[in-house]
């Protein structure tokens, strides 16, 4: 697939394809913008079906951190690397060595971090041959695993669009479905329960929902594809992307979708407009998942200070109340208000530079 003519390119400043014979390395690594500064993104590890699944998801996922970065108000731009490998299987030392010697050849236009597939040991192993690392364990002066902060940023967000959309000050007895519980589902559910919500619980792998049905008392539905009907108030995605589409989108009977998944929206433009049209309140995911990208991002730029990080993370139902605010005024989905504060950002920095 061309990368000029792929749907998902948007003026990306560079798409490097990457290969290491010895490794068995094949990875696409996507600089989508350093307009605010280098670009930050994970690096994700999958067995992609061909390579142009592989090429669809580093353009969306770096755009995605161009926005994310934006509006969380971060000195940085956005980027993702995807690698075609299985990482149960495929992962060892000099696979993750290759990973660090391409991102080194880019000379810190792109800075890595963990993502699907990854670990907080990965980037260790990593920074083995590059220093443009993100999300370093604590005994090497890094913050250690991000997904907690993408957990509570998701917390405060639901609690945001509770707020806004059902004028509800408390989470206790709202209902949360709750789809993939890796390590920030999980966290998430522990948030929720903590707050009184009532769980429901989906995950291809049964003995985690079995686990969050003894801990949280959650309830957990009979396949994954039933969590689309749950009978609850808010809907949060926590596992991967383009699960509101045609097929979903008409089974949802919640008022509110707020979860921590990249790229929700199968189409961000459709699909916004007929979740607004339904008076479905959708929480953009790159706002209300960006905690994790926070914790990394202020490490890299300033040193990690837990107490800084996590005031910038509860910052974020703030900026949620704001664009629901301005999705009303303006009669507008909010994915489409997400995105003019991120484009407005942009912008500012593009016209200071020239």
């Amino acid at each position: 697939m061309s990368v000029f003519q792929s749907i998902d390119f948007s003026e990306h400043e560079q798409v490097v394809h990457v290969a290491d014979a010895a490794s068995g390395l094949r990875a696409i690594i996507a600089i989508h913008s350093t307009a605010l500064g280098s670009a930050i993104g994970g690096c994700r590890i999958l067995p992609y079906a061909d390579e142009a699944s592989a090429l669809r998801d580093v353009l969306r996922l770096s755009q995605g951190m161009t926005l994310k970065a934006a509006v969380a108000g971060v000195p940085f731009g956005g980027a993702k690397m995807v690698v075609m490998a299985d990482a149960k299987r495929g992962k060892n030392p000099a696979l993750l060595h290759a990973i660090g010697t391409a991102i080194e050849r880019l000379g810190g236009r792109y800075i890595t971090g963990e993502d699907v597939g990854t670990t907080v040991d990965d980037m260790a192993e990593i920074k083995t041959a590059t220093d443009y690392v993100m999300g370093l364990p604590e005994h090497l002066g890094g913050s250690g695993d991000p997904s907690p902060s993408t957990a509570l940023g998701c917390f405060v967000g639901i609690r945001a669009a509770v707020r806004h959309r059902l004028g509800a000050d408390s989470l206790e007895g709202i209902g949360v479905a709750v789809q993939g519980l890796g390590n920030v589902g999980w966290n998430l559910c522990r948030l929720l329960s903590y707050a009184g919500a009532k769980l429901i619980v989906t995950d291809v792998r049964t003995e985690l929902m079995e686990k969050a049905a003894r801990s949280f008392k959650a309830e957990r539905v009979p396949s994954p594809n039933d969590i689309y009907c749950a009978d609850a108030e808010v809907f949060a995605p926590c596992a991967l992307g383009a699960i509101i589409n045609e097929t979903t989108l008409s089974d949802l009977k919640v008022v509110i979708v707020a979860g921590a998944a990249n790229n929700q929206l199968a189409d961000e433009v459709r699909h916004g407009r007929l979740l607004c049209e339904r008076g479905i309140l959708y929480a953009p995911d790159y706002v209300i998942n960006a905690g994790g990208m926070i914790q990394l991002a202020l490490e890299r730029h300033k040193g990690f200070d837990r107490a800084e990080v996590d005031g910038r993370v509860h910052a974020i139902g703030d900026t949620l109340s704001g664009i629901f605010e301005r999705a009303d005024r303006a009669g507008i989905p909010t994915s489409l208000a997400a995105r003019e504060l991120a484009q407005a950002r942009l912008d500012a920095a593009r016209k200071q530079a020239a």
